[in-house]
């Protein structure tokens, strides 16, 4: 799959890496939906021991027919350093490489990560969201930043994830009783949406399909190096 060439350089300190996301963080759009959302990419990655190489994989899920559609894995070398809040920088050079191995084009993409609910507004999803100028949203297992209350215990419940003084995701019920799950808007899509969609892709597991395969898929990468 063809995609926009990167709009900044991945060779970076991490003090230009935090005025980047500044910058960036503006090209971020809340709102809207695909007309049809189908098909829907999650992305995940798995480190070396020595965290010096990692595992990106993506995983295209089909809604409608609850199968994967296509898969893929590519294997790089990690060259900026483990740094909280700028983990972007660290894991986008590879996911955006093996997307580029996509025949088919997703209608969304799910990243096991945050997007608008980072400190700069500019977390993975929406890093990767601005780059490929695709409709994306964060689905993380655990909080970053913010407060919320916990949701129902009912499938489908949700809570508003605030922070500042600012509504910058949703924790989300997946299931009936088990942990919630902490959604935020990547790109070019509305909160209501991104939680809609992540539910829809949960059918049997706490994690969405597309991230959860996608998890799947790295750590059996990993294994077989």
């Amino acid at each position: 799959m063809k995609i926009p060439r990167p709009l900044h350089s991945w060779s970076v300190t991490p003090t230009r890496a935090v005025a980047i996301q500044q910058e960036l963080a503006g090209r971020v759009r809340r709102r809207g939906r695909p007309a049809q959302v189908r098909l829907v990419a999650g992305a995940d990655l798995a480190f070396s021991d020595d965290k010096s190489e990692c595992v990106a994989g993506v995983v295209v899920w089909d809604i409608r027919a609850e199968a994967v559609v296509e898969q893929h894995t590519t294997r790089r070398r990690v060259t900026f350093p483990y740094v909280p809040g700028l983990l972007s920088f660290r894991e986008a050079p590879a996911i955006l490489s093996v997307v580029r191995k996509l025949t088919c084009e997703p209608d969304v993409y799910m990243f096991d990560g945050q997007g608008f609910a980072h400190p700069r507004r500019f977390g993975l999803a929406c890093h990767l969201g601005v780059l490929l100028d695709r409709p994306s949203l964060g689905c993380a297992k655990s909080l970053l930043i913010g407060t919320c209350d916990m949701p129902a215990a009912m499938k489908g419940s949700t809570s508003p994830l605030v922070h500042q003084g600012q509504r910058v995701g949703m924790a989300v019920r997946t299931r009936d009783g088990v942990k919630p799950v902490y959604v935020s808007v990547g790109h070019r899509l509305s909160l209501a949406a991104a939680v809609a969609i992540t539910l829809a892709c949960s059918v049997r597991f706490r994690l969405p399909e597309p991230t959860r395969l996608a998890d799947q898929l790295v750590a059996r990468a990993r294994i077989t190096r």
